[in-house]
C-alpha cells in the first residue's frame, strides 16, 4: 500500500493524488513535524488525531487509524525535500495550505516552538509552495504568535 504510494508520489511528473492518498500524505506530514524535535508526545498526537478527525470528517476510530498509516508511511518517506516537493506536485495549493495552518497546530501543541520545529516548517512551507504570508497567517490563526 506505502510502496505504491511512494513510487506514484516519486514519481519524474507525479499524477494528482486520490483524495485517500492525499489525506495519507498529508497526514504523514503531521507526524514528521511532531516527531521532529525528538519527543513525539501525546499531546502532539491528539492534536494530530482532532485535526484529522475535523478535517476530514472522522470519527475518533478513523483519524486514529489514519494517524497510525501516516506514521508507517513518514517512518517509510524519503527524505523531507523529496516527500513535500511531491506532495506540492500532487496536492492543490488550498489544500496545501490548510495543511501548514495544521502543521503549526501540531508544533504549538506542546506550548513551545523548538528550533528544530521552526527550521522545519520554514522548509516545508516553502517546499509545499506556501508564500511566508500565508505561513505566518496560518501560524496566527494556529495560536502561534
Amino acid at each position: 500500500m506505502f510502496a505504491k504510494l511512494l513510487s506514484g508520489l516519486m514519481a519524474p511528473d507525479p499524477a494528482p493524488l486520490p483524495d485517500a492518498d492525499a489525506r495519507l500524505a498529508l497526514a504523514a506530514l503531521l507526524v514528521r513535524i511532531a516527531r521532529s524535535d525528538g519527543d513525539y508526545a501525546a499531546i502532539e498526537i491528539d492534536r494530530i488525531d482532532r485535526i484529522l478527525a475535523r478535517r476530514y470528517g472522522l470519527s475518533p476510530f478513523e483519524a486514529t487509524a489514519l494517524r497510525r498509516d501516516a506514521e508507517t508511511l513518514e517512518s517509510e518517506a524519503p527524505d523531507t525535500v523529496r516527500f513535500t516537493r511531491a506532495i506540492k506536485d500532487a496536492v492543490p495549493y488550498d489544500d496545501r495550505l490548510a495543511v501548514i495552518g495544521a502543521l503549526w497546530e501540531v508544533v504549538m501543541a506542546d506550548g513551545t516552538r523548538d528550533e528544530e520545529e521552526n527550521s522545519l516548517m520554514r522548509m516545508v512551507a516553502n517546499l509545499l509552495g506556501i508564500t511566508d504570508r500565508d505561513s505566518n497567517m496560518a501560524r496566527q490563526q494556529a495560536g502561534g504568535g
